[in-house]
């Protein structure tokens, strides 16, 4: 979470400062002066006094929603909590909504049943935030020490997410992180944070994050203050991807053509040239590297090879079939180049993998080329592409011979129309 001053929350309208109260679930805050609820605010960012401020991430059940919670109600009848957050934000407390009587018939006693062990969190939370559990009293831990906790940001479609602790896989120890902590720190999949949580209180599954102190190692307060991906500095790729394989696709590329950090590169070549095949050994390589954050996108790729790049090392990030319009290839590829950018702005050295450029419209394949570059000072971004054709300002081109490789010569690159600018540069 970004820290706040006061000169900033006395600037904000009051709407603004009651959304931010209603996150931070601060009791009775509409019945405050803008100033005394400045003060409060402050005072819960500073670990302020617990007994006012309930922690970040859901609301306090009040007494008359206990009081509901206790009479048995009609099915068909909601339960609204006072003080709700604004529209948009997820609340675990939201799966006690348009409950039915206890033990009773229909939906509402269908939600009473706690999440079976083996279904996937992300799946629920997508559904209606958090699944809850039988009701159980709030966990005694809250009154102490906050536990730290670090892990990988794992993003849900309706805009929170988790953080994962033990990623990639999804576990019980996962720590619920909510839209608007999202929103404000500018989160992606893949980032990793820490930050103290609390434990889960009734009607909760998950324990919520509190505040984002660190993301990918640094303050959040600094990274909030990050310029614009744009507006960095950039330079001609300066260090080399080593691979590290013994495949001869891959040891070709690298006495050929190498590619640097922040390359734009299109593998260009006409049908049966091998392009997704020579895209597939450099992410298997390059899935071996821990240093780089990796995502492949399919954009207009035959089905089959969709289900064979699942099989890989490497599970696609988003995938569009051939079939599907240039628009929503677009958008898909559009989605993940901008995942990418914000990483590198980090600090991070982010690789996306393009299968293919040829089905995008030209706006699109010439922006998501252009995303790569190789930060002054900081993170990387470089994307590889396959394409029928180079696309044009490309730092490295891996040109394939349909002749050769139709003829059974792998690896089936073009020497003489293989080439990487500034090649004097890498090191």
């Amino acid at each position: 979470m970004s820290v706040l001053d006061r000169d900033s929350l006395e600037q904000s309208p009051l709407a603004d400062l009651h959304a931010l109260a209603s996150e931070l679930s601060l009791d009775g805050y509409r019945r405050l002066r803008k100033q005394e609820l400045i003060d409060a605010i402050l005072a819960r960012q500073e670990g302020g006094d617990r007994g006012t401020l309930a922690e970040e991430g859901q609301l306090r059940p009040a007494p008359e929603t206990e009081d509901v919670e206790r009479r048995p109600a009609p099915e068909t009848e909601d339960v609204e909590r006072p003080d709700a957050p604004e529209a948009g934000e997820e609340d675990q407390s939201t799966t006690r909504r348009r409950r039915g009587r206890r033990g009773g018939r229909g939906r509402g006693a269908a939600r009473e049943r706690p999440a079976d062990d083996d279904e996937e969190p992300a799946a629920v939370e997508e559904a209606e935030g958090p699944r809850s559990e039988a009701p159980r009293e709030i966990d005694s831990a809250v009154s102490g020490g906050d536990e730290v906790v670090e892990g990988v940001v794992e993003l849900l479609p309706g805009g929170s997410g988790f953080l994962r602790v033990q990623p990639p896989e999804p576990s019980d120890d996962d720590v619920y992180i909510s839209a608007a902590q999202v929103k404000r720190c500018e989160l992606v999949s893949g980032d990793r944070v820490a930050g103290p949580r609390r434990p889960p209180r009734r009607s909760e599954r998950f324990a919520s994050l509190l505040r984002i102190d660190t993301i990918n190692a640094r303050p959040a307060s600094e990274v909030a203050d990050t310029a614009r991906f744009e507006d960095l500095p950039a330079a001609f790729p300066n260090e080399r991807l080593v691979l590290g394989s013994d495949d001869p696709v891959i040891s070709a590329i690298e006495s050929l053509a190498p590619i640097g950090r922040g390359s734009r590169v299109t593998i260009a070549g006409g049908p049966q040239a091998g392009k997704t095949f020579a895209l597939r050994q450099l992410a298997a390589a390059l899935s071996r590297e821990e240093e780089f954050q990796l995502w492949v996108v399919l954009a207009g790729i035959r089905p089959e090879e969709v289900f064979e790049w699942r099989e890989g090392p490497a599970e696609p990030a988003a995938a569009v079939a051939l079939g599907a319009s240039a628009d929503a290839q677009g958008q898909v590829v559009e989605g993940v180049i901008d995942q990418a950018r914000r990483m590198a702005a980090r600090g991070a050295h982010a690789v996306v993998l393009l299968d293919t450029l040829d089905g995008l419209p030209p706006h699109a394949a010439a922006k998501a080329l252009g995303a790569a570059r190789n930060l002054t000072g900081g993170g990387s971004l470089t994307v590889i592409a396959t394409a029928s054709r180079p696309r044009g300002g490309e730092t490295t081109v891996i040109a394939l011979d349909a002749a050769l490789a139709r003829a059974g010569t792998f690896p089936a690159i073009d020497h003489a129309a293989s080439w990487t600018m500034r090649v004097e540069l890498l090191s």
